[in-house]
């Protein structure tokens, strides 16, 4: 079953989740462009790092753009993304407060993932697994 009424039309589920997907995306693509300032302005010790968290930013905004767009059509980028998320709650859970960035990672990686799970299960992520014949997913609506 798609998240697609009778008329072949998205349901209130597929929006709300795409809709999820969008704001994490314009977040991250915030982050990213707000981060720029940091790589420019790194010393040489921590130049690489937050190049990484830079780079990292904007590959984020692009997977949940693209989750936004397609949340059934990449088979394992969703659960990728949780899965990365969460790890980092995690992870940031296990350093304690103690250590700098923890209750970052915790909040808004945290975050993150709640609202990654709450779109996965809105838009029904996993059924993007299933593919037809043709190697497209079988809930997609046909082509007009």
């Amino acid at each position: 079953m798609s998240n697609t009424n009778w008329k072949g039309r998205r349901d209130w589920r597929d929006w709300a989740g795409r809709a999820l997907l969008a704001l994490a995306a314009i977040g991250a693509a915030v982050a990213f462009v707000s981060a720029l300032g940091d790589v420019t302005g790194a010393t040489d010790p921590t130049r690489v790092l937050v190049t990484w968290r830079f780079l990292g930013l904007g590959f984020f905004a692009g997977v949940f753009a693209l989750l936004a767009i397609r949340p059934r059509g990449h088979a394992g980028l969703f659960e990728l993304a949780i899965l990365n998320k969460a790890a980092l709650a995690v992870l940031g859970l296990a350093y304690g407060p103690g250590v700098t960035g923890a209750p970052s990672l915790v909040i808004f990686d945290g975050g993150l993932a709640v609202v990654l799970v709450a779109a996965y299960v809105l838009t029904r992520g996993w059924t993007a697994w299933r593919t037809g014949r043709e190697g497209r997913p079988r809930d997609r609506v046909p082509a007009a």
